[in-house]
Parts: C-alpha cells; sequence; structure tokens
C-alpha cells in the first residue's frame, strides 16, 4: 500500500496507530467487573507493564505507565506488521526510531528536573566528588546524548536488517530463483531447483520468520526497559531525598 506524496513509515505509523485505537475502543468500551475478551487480554499486557515499572523504578513508577505502555506497544505493533506481506514496518525507517528516541531524552530529563529541580538535577552531571565535576560534567552530557542515538540505531538496525534478509530469501527462492528455476522443466532446476527451494521455505516458515516474532518482541522489551532505567536515573536522587 502506498500513498502518493505520504512516505510509507509515516503511512504505516498512522496505520500502527489506529490499531492501536480500535483496540483499545473494543477493549474499554463495556468495562467488566470479570473482565474478558479484548478487555482480559489488555489488562494482562498492562499488569505485565505494571510488573516492569515496580521493578525498575518502583510503586512511583505507576504513574509513567500510560507513557511507557503506548511507546512499548507502539514499537511492538510497528515491529510486527514488517512481518505481513505487502506492509511496512514502521520501525524499519531510522525517522520513526528516532522520534521515539528523542521522545525518551526529552521526557525523562523533563520527568528528572521536575522531580528535583534545575540546578538539583545538573549536581547529577557533576558526580559525587567535587574536584572531578569538570571532567564528568562533559562526560556525563556526552553520555546522555548518546543515549537517544543507541535507542534509534539499535531498534532501527533489527527491523531493518531483518527485513533485507527476508527480501534476499524471498528473491532466491521465488519465481524469479529456486522455483522459478524448477518450474521451467529443466532436469536440473527439477533435481536442484526443487529441493533448494522446498529446504528454502521450511527454513524460512520453521527458522526465520519466528526468529523475527522474538526479536521483534525482544527489541520492543529493550526499548521500554531502557526508557524505564532512564527514568530510574532520573527520578532517583529525588526518592532517594
Amino acid at each position: 500500500m502506498h500513498i502518493a506524496g505520504i512516505p510509507d513509515h509515516v503511512l504505516y505509523t498512522w496505520l500502527v496507530m489506529a490499531v492501536l485505537i480500535s483496540v483499545s475502543f473494543v477493549a474499554s468500551r463495556n468495562v467488566q467487573l470479570v473482565p474478558r475478551g479484548t478487555q482480559n487480554f489488555m489488562e494482562v499486557v498492562l499488569e505485565q507493564f505494571l510488573a516492569l515499572l515496580d521493578d525498575v523504578i518502583g510503586h512511583e513508577g505507576r504513574r509513567y505507565l500510560p507513557w511507557i505502555a503506548t511507546l512499548g506497544l507502539f514499537i511492538l505493533v510497528s515491529n510486527l506488521m514488517g512481518l505481513v506481506p505487502g506492509l511496512v514496518a514502521p520501525t524499519g525507517n531510522l525517522n520513526t526510531t528516532a522520534a521515539c528516541a528523542i521522545t525518551v531524552f526529552i521526557l525523562y530529563h523533563s520527568i528528572g528536573i521536575r522531580k528535583q529541580g534545575f540546578l538539583a538535577y545538573l549536581k547529577h552531571f557533576a558526580g559525587p566528588v567535587p574536584l572531578l565535576a569538570p571532567l564528568m560534567f562533559p562526560i556525563e552530557l556526552v553520555s546522555h546524548f548518546a543515549r537517544p542515538l543507541s535507542l534509534a540505531l539499535r531498534l532501527f538496525g533489527n527491523m531493518f536488517g531483518g527485513h533485507i534478509l527476508l527480501a534476499i530469501i524471498f528473491l532466491l527462492t521465488g519465481f524469479d530463483g529456486l522455483i522459478g528455476w524448477a518450474l521451467t522443466g529443466q532436469l536440473m532446476g527439477l533435481l536442484v531447483g526443487t529441493p533448494a527451494g522446498v529446504l528454502m521455505i521450511a527454513f524460512t516458515t520453521g527458522f526465520l520468520l519466528p526468529l523475527k516474532i522474538l526479536v521483534a518482541f525482544l527489541q520492543a522489551f529493550i526499548f521500554c526497559m531502557l526508557s524505564m532505567l532512564y527514568i530510574a536515573g532520573a527520578v532517583e536522587e529525588a526518592e532517594h531525598q
């Protein structure tokens, strides 16, 4: 699917948003005391996010559930969308992953400043030894600015690399590859192309696609976990006080 004038990653980002909004509407339109169906499924998902927030940040981290859960579900659905033939994963584009990473960068610093105050939060960059503050401050700044770069490139690289691998295998296996060679009726095509094509299809469906699904979940989990760790670091001093 492609619409002229709209980049693919923007179009499919809208599609992911539509999917999440629709699921949220179905799950919450008739809330029951004993959940069933979509409501039950979404409650289980949110409980997992709450458990992670409690473990990483503490009970105070529950206030960040809407942001973390939205971020995690958006990344997960975007990752899985790339496995559907004809669709494009928004997270396979650096613009999307950079937008998510920059959002994390801005929000966790905003949370830290709101919790501790601007000057107290700046002291967090100076380290525990005042004499080493001139050395530690620029090092900490570089470290923090490297975080969104790391978040964006890790997610983009894993998603984009997986799509390239799938595209190469489909090209080698399809009608322009081994299967096409087998269908020509040539003896070598029948003897070599047919078993090789069947083997590639079995490898893709039995190993590569499950691996891609696992990577999609892992990358969403890692992105959310790092985001929560950054928040925990930003509020740590304030909570200690």
